[in-house]
């Protein structure tokens, strides 16, 4: 293969396997061979050190799997002025992205199901497949898992819209924090509502 159009592969290739850290899933989406991927590997071996951080980010993504999303609600009156906040971070623990979003006037649990899928939304644009969502709502967690049911007339769209974000993921997993677990995306959703002016 000519050395220019070598180069080009090259990164094209690290650019797909950076946004997933998945070698079968950038073979596919490139159309090339397993050998083709091979010869890529060694070529960027042979280079020394200046790639340790992609092969350290590929064995923890073969080890960890997920990404994880922690996501919090913030509502100042149950109903009142509330904000989103909800933090992404890679199979390394390192963070992806940090979100924020007023949300106007809503309830408590208005605002963790609106934070929950302002992040799935966000990881699925970034190609994520493999999620593990942490929040500290033990009522949408349970929810979600099917142990309570959805009574709120005001919950049950984003009760659906979260449920559709997850099945279209490969994998996810929902699990409850404690607040003291989640103290980034709470900051976010209170930064929000903090920076928000009303007119």
């Amino acid at each position: 293969m000519p050395s220019a159009r070598r180069s080009l592969l090259v990164d094209r290739f690290l650019e797909e396997l950076s946004k997933t850290l998945d070698i079968p899933k950038t073979i596919d989406k490139l159309g090339i061979t397993e050998e083709d991927a091979r010869a890529i590997l060694k070529s960027l071996v042979s280079k020394g050190a200046a790639h340790k951080d992609l092969f350290e980010d590929i064995r923890k993504a073969a080890v960890k799997g997920a990404f994880t999303l922690n996501v919090d609600g913030a509502s100042r009156g149950n109903p009142g002025r509330a904000g989103a906040g909800a933090v992404i971070r890679d199979p390394g623990d390192r963070v992806v992205k940090r979100l924020k979003k007023y949300l106007g006037i809503t309830t408590n649990n208005g605002a963790e199901y609106q934070a929950l899928v302002m992040g799935l939304k966000e990881a699925h644009s970034l190609g994520i497949d493999s999620i593990k969502v942490l929040s500290d709502s033990e009522l949408l967690v349970k929810q979600l898992k099917g142990e309570y049911r959805v009574k709120s007339p005001e919950l049950r769209p984003f009760y659906e819209k979260a449920v559709e974000l997850l099945n279209s993921f490969k994998e996810f997993k929902i699990s409850h924090v404690y607040r003291d677990d989640n103290s980034t995306a709470d900051s976010l959703a209170n930064e929000a509502i903090d920076g928000h002016k009303d007119s």
